[in-house]
């Protein structure tokens, strides 16, 4: 059944809003977000989610931002995966989004959505195949069961949401968080200037500094030493890379955790303090209770 004319102007309200929470954001510089110990007392750390209900509904609870207003909360990558509709077998991850975004705009200034891979290949309709399953194209079926001819309106409201969100939040004691970093720096030094100025139509295409910051898998030490340099940073901790074990530690750099599946892990960090990566891994946490 489609959703009723109510219930549609509410999520594209919402978009609007969680828009809005991106863009004004008052600890954003450029792109990313500097978290100070003015604006935060500590920091709570997620990944990549692709439409895993229980793992999401799990990190607000812990979360508790209502009860902990110097608290901030990242999350990353919950398009693609999760249930399905049964009829077309549509994907349902874009109610996920859809929540994010309700959750950025109950809460502007403590929620943090970064830009990954597959919310960068929603909006710029890059194609993403898994499995054998196109799941651009399960995304849309999904929306179309949800939304019938109100889709195109829908995506038109939250298209504007994802090219708003942060690159990475900065803490000033040396944590540096994003999706992922790109390949090869240690070869080629990285055009950090995205992180500083307005982001442009000539980003969002394949091959653009934009496209390798989110979609890099180069896990060696010597790259996440030339990344770590360029921005500054001591540590580096990403999603993007499933887990078996829900964390990885692949360099003396990066930490890198995962969501999507049972064995999922966060990390609650202190804002203000200098933390080494056994500091950080011996602070992360399994979601499930």
């Amino acid at each position: 059944m489609v959703a009723t004319i109510e219930y549609i102007e509410r999520v594209i309200d919402t978009f609007a809003k969680a828009t809005r929470a991106n863009t004004n954001h008052p600890a954003r510089m450029g792109n990313v977000i500097e978290l100070t110990k003015d604006v935060a007392n500590e920091i709570m750390v997620t990944a990549d989610l692709h439409g895993h209900r229980a793992n999401f509904n799990r990190i607000r609870q812990i979360a508790d931002l209502g009860a902990h207003p110097r608290r901030h909360l990242v999350l990353q990558e919950v398009c693609h995966g999760g249930p399905t509709y049964p009829i077309s077998g549509g994907c349902m991850s874009h109610q996920m989004l859809e929540d994010v975004a309700s959750l950025k705009a109950k809460f502007p200034e403590q929620v943090h959505f970064l830009i990954s891979n597959h919310e960068l290949a929603e909006m710029t309709d890059y194609p993403i195949v898994k499995h054998g399953k196109m799941l651009n194209l399960m995304f849309r079926f999904g929306m179309q069961e949800m939304y019938g001819p109100a889709t195109n309106k829908v995506r038109e409201a939250f298209v504007p949401f994802l090219k708003t969100l942060p690159l990475a939040i900065r803490v000033p004691e040396g944590i540096w968080i994003s999706h992922t970093v790109p390949d090869k720096v240690d070869q080629a030094k990285f055009a950090t200037e995205i992180f500083d100025r307005p982001l442009r139509d000539d980003d969002f295409v394949e091959d653009s500094p934009l496209f390798s910051f989110v979609w890099g898998r180069d896990f060696r030490q010597q790259n996440a030493d030339a990344f770590a340099e360029q921005v500054n940073a001591k540590i580096l901790i990403h999603g993007h890379e499933p887990s078996s074990d829900g964390y990885s530690a692949p360099n003396s750099r990066q930490v890198i955790l995962d969501c999507s599946a049972d064995q999922a892990k966060y990390v609650i960090l202190p804002v203000g303090e200098s933390l080494t990566q056994e500091d950080v891994i011996s602070r992360i946490r399994p979601l499930a209770p």
